[in-house]
């Protein structure tokens, strides 16, 4: 016998209140008549609903439609942008940077932490934070999401550090999670990307697909079915330690060195390839040098240089696509934004080769500030999940 469940009038509200404050943030400022009409409510149900989140101090009247009509015009309902600030920050072996934002992501405040070597970049990243956050007029930041090289435990938040990250990596975790009136949520660098790259970037019109980022280390972001997956570690997309024959293999505990795919498409590995092809290559110590090299090479029509190097990422995409078939390949990181439409064509035409499942390769739009946008974007869901669940 089945039991056929009807949902309680407050389970009914709640529901139709999260519908509301998701189109008032998908769209912006709407009437009381466009929120009916997007949502099929009722005119006595939108005004209730309208009422209550206006108590909750979520929803405010934000102006007027300025149509033209008799009597006077509609008004327009708002998010409370300032009812929450959070942050987003991306971790690198260079430096920090970091952004503060409202309840809706808009950015209005960010800064640039680099490594200076003198040993207080914990201090100078926390005291950046908390300027930024002043600076957005925010008392406290509601949640702040961190994005890392390493392997983070899905269901602790452990940082797994390979020994190939500074100290003071660690270090830094530690500080910001020290305080007790902020949620602090941290991932893999490249996973916060490939959710930028999901929602804004190249992959906005696919579930399934996979982001290879390309930078100085090399990783993945998988998504399926419109569900970032981690894993059982938290390494799901950790294609640096792919062992490829000829290549060596990789060792894990000094962070992919001594072979695997990491040591055939990194930064370091670009620059020798384009050294062998004849191609000027950036001092070491310059930064950042194989998003140069590509970029010269894509710009002066360098093919042989473009051909091998989209060899060489085919076949680590191929493995992953012989696996989990996704469907859609996106190059990010500064490397593959790099290369552009024109590396991504020449993988795409290689992976055909190696693999019989039909993928497109994109170059990825998300731009330099992928790992923050996701960093930004994984926040505000935690924000509005708190705010809007109690509603």
């Amino acid at each position: 016998m089945t039991t056929v469940r009807t949902a309680t009038p407050s389970t009914a509200r709640a529901i139709n209140d999260r519908l509301a404050l998701d189109l008032l943030l998908e769209r912006g400022p709407l009437t009381a008549s466009e929120l009916r009409d997007l949502t099929g409510l009722s005119r006595p149900t939108v005004a209730d609903l309208l009422e209550r989140l206006q108590r909750a101090g979520l929803v405010a009247v934000a102006g007027e439609s300025g149509e033209q009509r008799r009597g006077p015009n509609a008004r327009l309902y708002a998010l409370v942008a300032d009812r929450a600030h959070l942050a987003g920050l991306d971790i690198r072996s260079t430096g920090v940077s970091l952004v503060v934002a409202d309840l809706t992501g808009r950015t209005l405040a960010r800064a640039e932490v680099p490594a200076l070597g003198d040993g207080d970049l914990v201090e100078r990243t926390v005291e950046a934070l908390r300027a930024a956050t002043r600076e957005a007029g925010a008392e406290r930041l509601h949640t702040v999401a961190i994005g890392a090289p390493g392997l983070f435990d899905p269901a602790t938040g452990v940082h797994n550090n390979s020994g190939a990250l500074p100290r003071w990596h660690t270090e830094l975790l530690a500080a910001l999670r020290a305080d007790p009136d902020t949620v602090v949520v941290v991932d893999n660098e490249v996973n916060l990307a490939g959710i930028a790259e999901h929602r804004l970037g190249a992959a906005r019109d696919r579930d399934t697909f996979v982001l290879c980022w390309l930078s100085h280390g090399v990783g993945a972001a998988v998504v399926l079915d419109g569900r970032l997956r981690r894993g059982a570690n938290g390494g799901t997309g950790e294609i640096g330690y792919l062992p490829l024959h000829g290549s060596g293999l990789p060792d894990a505990v000094t962070g992919c060195s001594g072979g695997g795919f990491h040591t055939t498409v990194s930064s370091a590995a670009i620059c020798d390839l384009a050294a062998a092809h004849g191609l000027p290559v950036p001092p070491p110590g310059t930064a950042p040098r194989g998003e140069a090299v590509v970029r010269h090479a894509v710009g002066s029509g360098a093919d042989a240089f473009l051909d091998e190097l989209a060899q060489r990422i085919a076949i680590g995409a191929a493995a992953v696509c012989a696996v989990i078939d996704p469907g859609c390949v996106v190059l990010g990181g500064e490397i593959g934004r790099a290369g552009g439409d024109d590396l991504a064509r020449r993988v795409e035409h290689r992976i055909a080769r190696l693999v019989p499942l039909v993928t497109e390769v994109r170059a990825g739009t998300a731009g330099g500030g992928a790992v923050l946008a996701g960093a930004v974007l994984t926040a505000g869901e935690g924000v509005r999940r708190d705010l809007f669940g109690g509603v």
